[in-house]
């Protein structure tokens, strides 16, 4: 099943992808959050897919992302081999987490605006895993699946000056800018989705930049889930962006983005991102 949600920024209609049809979920719910999620409300849209209406115009419609205002979104950092290498680290022996704040999430193809001054923002495309039932302490990697409402496509923007030289020693500096994590098109639930061997893509202006699959993860979804569960309560509707391959213009390959970039990132089975770059002078 495929959960979008469409419209303007703040008022979004939450919707079920079936057949190429937009089904209204209003009926059902407000909005695809954390409430809905942890209410059991996925298996409530299965039971009643076949009474909802279609949305008029849905066509037409702004893609959001398709969980609204997790109230956590977490972030592994260096968890591709390959990208660990290009970026002249070790892989780690345990996850490397970060956060960002929710308002990084935005729609799939809504605009990236550069923070003031930014020379050196890069592109993420990433597996983003969303909690659907609430996590603490798990006792084994086998139940962390129970506990995942779905998966959807993330670029994880940064800002590496603001990540590497302004830092203090983390990462968050650089990934908290007002829409660095575009999320979408869908939520994918789990019966659907194999993610050990996911394609993971990204392109600049047409260019192809990214090109891996979920395979040359260090840590898979169900190891991160239950660690992450061993350091903090995860609660439904909350987001995690389980890191990047290799391909980034951190690696010195390729040139960072500026003002008209066109980023595009995908994974397959879970559909495209398209941001353009906007720029914006000046730094206090």
């Amino acid at each position: 099943m495929r959960l979008m949600r469409l419209g303007d920024a703040g008022s979004e209609v939450p919707v079920a992808l079936v057949a190429g049809r937009h089904l209204d979920l209003r009926p059902i719910t407000a909005d695809i959050d954390g409430a809905f999620l942890g209410a059991g409300g996925l298996d409530r849209v299965r039971a009643e897919l076949a009474s909802l209406p279609e949305l008029a115009g849905a066509a037409g419609l702004r893609v959001g992302a398709p969980v609204a205002r997790p109230q956590a979104v977490f972030c592994i950092g260096m968890n591709y081999a390959a990208h660990a290498a290009e970026s002249g680290a070790e892989p780690p022996s345990v996850p490397i987490v970060f956060l960002k704040t929710p308002n990084t999430i935005v729609g799939p193809c809504d605009d990236v605006v550069l923070p003031p001054g930014s020379t050196r923002t890069d592109w993420e495309v990433e597996l983003a895993v969303v909690i659907g039932r609430r996590a603490a302490y798990l006792s084994s990697p086998e139940e962390s699946l129970g506990h995942v409402a779905g998966f959807a496509v993330a670029n994880d923007l940064s800002e590496r000056a603001h990540q590497f030289d302004e830092s203090g020693g983390q990462w968050s500096k650089g990934k908290i800018a007002p829409g660095f994590c575009p999320l979408g098109p869908w939520l994918v639930t789990p019966d659907e989705v194999e993610v050990r061997g996911l394609r993971l893509r990204s392109w600049v202006n047409g260019e192809p930049r990214q090109d891996s699959t979920t395979s040359d993860q260090i840590f898979d979804v169900p190891t991160l889930v239950h660690h992450l569960s061993q350091y903090a309560v995860l609660e439904a509707g909350d987001v995690i962006v389980t890191g990047t391959p290799e391909g980034v213009a951190l690696s010195g390959r390729f040139p960072y983005l500026a003002d008209g970039d066109v980023v595009e990132v995908e994974i397959e089975g879970l559909g495209r991102q398209r941001q353009v770059v906007r720029g914006r002078a000046g730094r206090s």
